[in-house]
């Protein structure tokens, strides 16, 4: 598509037909004689007679071209452009934040695959994860874990294959035996402290009960909640547990009800693959497309045509005038 960016520059295009018009031409007079014998009297007087003054007259070839640099020059100062194929890129709409419960317990061998195969609860965790990983290319997901602690392990991105290798490499008990729910959402807090998305969203498994974080769970959560972090939670294993590894249901439906998101409990890998489907629609995959159009500026070929078109009508006025006058 083509544009001009100053189209008003096309007003001064009339110009030089207005100054020819209402300008006076330059005349200048004087005394003469005209007289029939004028060779008679150079002879008499012994003067020789001279030809007039030479009026340098201009070819239509001269006028076109000073028309047509005229109209190369307006149509340059008018800014064309041309539009080009449009830029179409996409944004990520939403900050994804997955916090895996890596205490002790996670490596009990209890998650049965759909083939009938026991697996660890963390093995079962890596196997779904990655499936869900998978479905939201478009969600920039960081990686927080937690046991005597919580760690940052990958943080928000959208190199996806990044995020399953070093969530492949994590191994239960590795940041502690322990289970500190608080202290995790408040690390998922201070990830979430960057992010620039509007859309923010937790995703917090565990398969126990907070066991002493610095910062209490409800706090944690009121904290999220004030600051429009969704958390969705997952409890895994045996709800008839007791001591530190039982589940406390209540405790993680209260950090989904503050938050405003859902609380979930999958006793196998049927059961853990169908609550991240359901994550999958509670929080669809979220895209900001962005297009820009680029614009190649074509003032430049103009101006030169009109460069050239100068040269050409100045070769052409440096012709001997003898051969293109009269007298």
């Amino acid at each position: 598509m083509f544009e001009f960016q100053f189209p008003y520059g096309f007003i001064l295009l009339p110009l030089p037909v207005l100054v020819f018009w209402f300008t006076t031409k330059f005349k200048e007079t004087g005394d003469a004689v005209k007289v029939p014998f004028l060779s008679k009297i150079g002879a008499l007087t012994d003067k020789e007679p001279r030809k007039g003054d030479t009026v340098i007259t201009k070819t239509w070839f001269e006028k076109l071209m000073f028309l047509l640099c005229w109209c190369l020059l307006i149509i340059g100062l008018a800014r064309p452009v041309l539009f080009q194929e449009p830029i179409i890129w996409q944004n990520s709409g939403r900050d994804l934040l997955l916090i895996v419960d890596l205490s002790g317990s996670m490596e009990a061998v209890d998650f049965r695959t759909p083939d009938g195969t026991l697996i660890s609860r963390l093995d079962a965790v890596k196997q779904v994860v990655e499936e869900f990983v998978d479905r939201r290319a478009s969600d920039r997901i960081g990686l927080a874990v937690f046991g005597d602690a919580a760690f940052p392990q990958v943080p928000f991105t959208l190199d996806h294959t990044v995020l399953k290798e070093l969530l492949a490499e994590v191994q239960p008990g590795m940041a502690g035996p322990k289970t500190m729910i608080g202290d995790a959402i408040g690390l998922g807090l201070k990830m979430f402290e960057g992010s620039e998305s509007e859309n923010k969203v937790a995703i917090l498994l565990t398969d126990g009960n907070d066991t002493g974080s610095k910062m209490p769970v409800d706090k944690a959560a009121s904290i999220a909640a004030g600051n429009n972090v969704i958390i969705h939670t997952i409890a895994m294993g045996d709800p008839e547990s007791v001591g530190e590894t039982a589940l406390d249901l209540e405790k993680l439906d209260n950090i989904a009800a503050l938050t405003g998101g859902k609380s979930f409990l999958a006793l196998d890998t049927a059961q853990l693959e169908n609550v991240y489907t359901a994550l999958d629609a509670l929080e669809p995959e979220k895209v900001e497309t962005v297009s820009y159009t680029p614009l190649k500026p074509l003032f430049l070929y103009f101006v030169y045509a009109m460069i050239t078109s100068v040269i050409i009508l100045l070769i052409v006025m440096l012709v001997p005038k003898s051969k293109r006058s009269r007298s």
